[in-house]
């Protein structure tokens, strides 16, 4: 398969096969120009992948890796003027014979460039840019979606149960997921004595689902906006075989949050390069799609899940040479199932850094002891591709949208949601429940929370820590300075980066020598995803008692305003302008409508200086609190003047003050 060469090939038996795709069904279309070759049931981002495609562009001249969670968006180049139109990458199906464009801006994006660029591992997107990777469905109005009185939103194990929860207590239900398939995340965590595999029990779960005339299934759907009594989603269609976009608003009195969990981001250089990958994202590629570019992988983790991908990567002929475990004794029975594959395993281990490889598309990682007592560098690994784990952050996003609030579990090292708005409530891996059996028995629960029923008995049956090692934080590798790669503090589009060194050539005990400035997260001027603020709080950078705060007042959200006339039928209203935990922050704060000086869309969670020459966050006069229908509405002192700055990743954005907001 050359012209696929990040594809698992088939002449051995193995589980990684794809099983999303027809092989004896093959497809090309045409993406910027380049032909790109697939399989019937790929994605665009799959099938590009399977190409060879595997960087979205480069930042501060740095290529980073092309994912699911960091793909720009496309359009049919026969409509490369309507951006309103756009797809997502991730979530359209590839079609055959079809000629698509990407959206962003590219790096040298002229006519020549375009035909020149027929080949290459990288889509060359300026991603310097703060709006490279913006996704223009946000801004278009809503239709009316299917009528409901329950909305689950997340199809994986405690969506569907959820669901079917639902169902069997009379309520028509709305299931949205926001990839093209039911099933979640399951299969990549095995199974515990007495459960039935992942593979039956999604089986059987979604055929229940398929069997249910009161379930409305919305594949491809992906819930970006949300309040309490409405969710707005985002769904590629396949009408005639060709993918189209639709913006929906669910209204229903009900709403489940089975959003699941991100994997966190291990903290160290080179993080981001393309090579390295999630576990869970290079275990759903491989399985759904077939998809592994190169032979060999090395293999960081903190959690034992990786070692079952590990030894799935073995039976399909991948090498993996070792796993390094950031747990300096780490046990599991994934651990002494490897050991019998013969991989080795290299415990009290992280990844100081990792670089390009000199030749081909690899990586070389650099591991590092890191238990106490011991930092002692290792030699350096090349491989094809480095496979990293630093745990689990519950998905949070649209709960914090909805009003919800979070606190800092210390042990766990993540954000979990505390009280929430009447109405919405959390299942599954989103509520912090981490056992396939807790996460099935907590999408009923939710359901009979709503309803105000008794509730039913959930709980994590988790294997004794002697024999299960729990998971540990997110592995902290080398401190960047001014020659390493960039450290990302998660996988998503925001290029959050942890500081570089300030290195002085006076020495520090001179009172003139200049002072490393001090560094709070919750101050960068642009808005954060919840891995960004779970590895600020690792790093020190947020306390962990405010990093519930933190997270809703910079979560940036798109807001649906009431478009009821007669609130009685969904009696939850829209979230209080401001939120109360800004309603002190700035001196005499008003709401105003703020529109910038150039053609973009404003984040919430940015923060509003007097002038694009200002840059401390500590002397803003306001920030974007809401998109209300396309428009920013900025919270701003009393001090503020008709035009101010937004700053945003790379570069100031002016914006003009127009007009009071008024509800």
């Amino acid at each position: 398969m050359r012209s696929q060469p990040g594809r698992l090939g088939i002449e051995r038996q193995h589980h990684l096969q794809g099983s999303a795709i027809d092989r004896d069904r093959p497809l090309q279309f045409r993406l910027d120009g380049r032909i790109v070759s697939g399989f019937a049931g790929d994605t665009v981002l799959s099938a590009a992948l399977a190409s060879g495609i595997d960087a979205a562009g480069r930042r501060d001249g740095v290529a980073l890796a092309l994912s699911a969670r960091h793909a720009p968006a496309i359009t049919f180049a026969a409509l490369a003027g309507d951006h309103q139109r756009a797809l997502p990458m991730e979530r359209t199906l590839a079609t055959n014979g079809a000629d698509y464009l990407t959206t962003a801006q590219k790096v040298g994006g002229n006519l020549v460039a375009r035909l020149l660029r027929r080949g290459g591992r990288s889509l060359d997107i300026d991603l310097d840019r703060s709006d490279a990777l913006a996704r223009p469905w946000l801004g278009t109005p809503a239709a009316a979606g299917p009528e409901a009185d329950l909305v689950v939103v997340g199809g994986g194990v405690a969506g569907l149960s959820a669901a079917l929860a639902g169902a069997r207590r009379g309520l028509r239900v709305v299931l949205a997921e926001a990839t093209p398939l039911l099933g979640g995340k399951a299969r990549l965590f095995g199974t515990q004595d007495g459960e039935e595999t992942p593979d039956a029990a999604i089986a059987r779960l979604t055929a229940a689902v398929a069997k249910t005339d009161a379930i409305t299934v919305l594949t491809s759907a992906e819930a970006f906006a949300l309040r309490p009594g409405v969710v707005r989603l985002h769904q590629v269609e396949m009408p005639d075989g060709t993918p189209t976009g639709r913006v929906i608003d669910i209204h229903a009195p009900h709403i489940v949050l089975a959003t699941g969990a991100l994997e966190r981001l291990p903290l160290f250089p080179g993080n981001r390069l393309p090579g390295v990958i999630g576990a869970l994202d290079a275990f759903e590629l491989a399985q759904l799609y077939g998809l592994w570019p190169g032979s060999s992988a090395l293999v960081a983790t903190g959690s034992s899940p990786a070692y079952r991908l590990a030894m799935l990567l073995t039976d399909a002929g991948i090498t993996v040479p070792r796993i390094i475990d950031s747990r300096p004794h780490p046990q599991s029975r994934f651990i002494e199932f490897s050991k019998a594959y013969g991989i080795t395993l290299a415990a009290g281990t992280i990844v100081a850094s990792a670089t390009p490889a000199r030749r081909g598309n690899g990586v070389v990682a650099m591991p590092k002891l890191s238990m106490e007592g011991f930092s002692r560098t290792e030699p350096a690994l090349p491989v094809d591709r480095l496979v990293v784990c630093g745990g689990w952050q519950p998905d949070l996003t649209l709960w914090h949208m909805a009003g919800g609030e979070s606190a800092w579990n210390a042990g766990g090292m993540r954000l979990e949601g505390r009280g929430g708005p009447e109405g919405t409530v959390l299942a599954g891996s989103a509520a912090g429940w981490v056992s396939r059996s807790a996460c099935l028995a907590s999408g009923g629960d939710a359901v009979d929370v709503l309803l105000g029923r008794h509730r039913r008995l959930v709980e994590d049956r988790l294997i004794d820590p002697i024999y299960e090692t729990p998971d540990a934080p997110a592995s902290v590798g080398d401190e960047p300075d001014e020659a390493a790669q960039p450290v990302f503090l998660d996988g998503g589009w925001r290029h959050i980066q942890r500081p570089r060194r300030v290195v002085s050539r006076w020495p520090a005990w001179l009172p003139f020598a200049p002072k490393p400035p001090g560094w709070s997260l919750a101050d960068t001027p642009q808005p954060l995803d919840i891995a960004d603020i779970a590895a600020g709080v690792q790093l020190g950078a947020i306390p962990a008692t405010s990093a519930g705060i933190v997270a809703q007042e910079r979560v940036a959200m798109v807001v649906i305003e009431s478009d009821q006339p007669d609130e009685t039928a969904h009696p939850a209203g829209p979230l209080p302008l401001p939120p109360p935990w800004l309603a002190a922050r700035y001196a005499g704060a008003t709401l105003w409508l703020a529109v910038p000086d150039d053609a973009r869309t404003l984040d919430a969670g940015a923060l509003i200086h007097t002038n694009a020459d200002e840059t401390d966050p500590l002397k803003a006069i306001g920030v974007i609190v809401r998109i209300v229908n396309g428009t920013a509405v900025a919270l701003v002192d009393g001090s503020a003047g008709q035009s101010a700055s937004v700053r945003e990743p790379g570069r100031a954005v002016g914006i003009r003050l127009v007009e009071p907001y008024r509800a």
